[in-house]
């Protein structure tokens, strides 16, 4: 896969790991209410745009014999998933077990373990809300390979089971995270973390 092979190894990856995809930005906090017009979408307001989506990259799947690429899945241009996310941390402790919430519900391939998925998304820090990382700020969604160990284990454990057309929230424990070591100088040691996850393709 020629995304691997560019490279600097940056929050989503385990330790050693490096992929293409995943520039250096750090980024400033966003923070917002779901009510806002920052993009946070609750379940059920998903649309046309939305199948349509889920149509097209189902579509795509299942024709495509060649890995998914970051220049073969674009943001839509239209609907909720066309839109970045604000992040706003509860005030309550953070969790010990991975927390997943469907913020949209996609309608199209299920991802599963082995499959070639492409993502948008945006990371903070659950403690004080700061974004470490997204996606879009680069403006190029991200494709890897789940349960090949790409990634951290709150992402190979939290995508399974999303569709495409989706968001989901991820509360993913410093165990399931970077641990001790913190991913410096992003993210500190024994972080609990917050992704907005949208499913591009699967």
């Amino acid at each position: 896969m020629t995304y691997l092979k560019r490279i600097t190894p940056r929050p989503l990856l385990r330790p050693g790991l490096a992929l293409a995809t995943l520039g250096a930005a750090v980024l400033i906090a966003g923070c917002g209410s779901s009510g806002s017009s920052s993009g946070t979408i609750g379940v059920g307001n998903e649309n046309s745009s939305d199948n349509a989506l889920a149509t097209a990259t189902s579509s795509t799947s299942a024709t495509s014999t060649s890995p998914t690429t970051t220049a073969s899945i674009k943001t839509p241009a239209s609907g909720p998933l066309s839109k970045e996310p604000t992040v706003t941390p509860p005030s309550s402790p953070a969790p010990t077990k991975l927390v997943t919430k469907d913020l949209i519900v996609g309608t199209g391939p299920e991802a599963k373990a082995g499959s070639s998925v492409t993502v948008n998304y945006v990371g903070v820090l659950y403690k004080g809300g700061k974004v470490f990382d997204a996606s879009w700020k680069r403006s190029e969604t991200f494709p890897f390979v789940l349960g090949k160990g790409q990634v951290i284990p709150g992402w190979e454990q939290g995508i399974v089971g999303m569709k495409v057309g989706g968001r989901r929230e991820l509360i993913i424990p410093s165990g399931l995270a970077y641990g001790p070591k913190g991913s410096p100088p992003t993210i500190p040691p024994n972080s609990a973390l917050i992704f907005v996850v949208d499913l591009l393709a699967a």
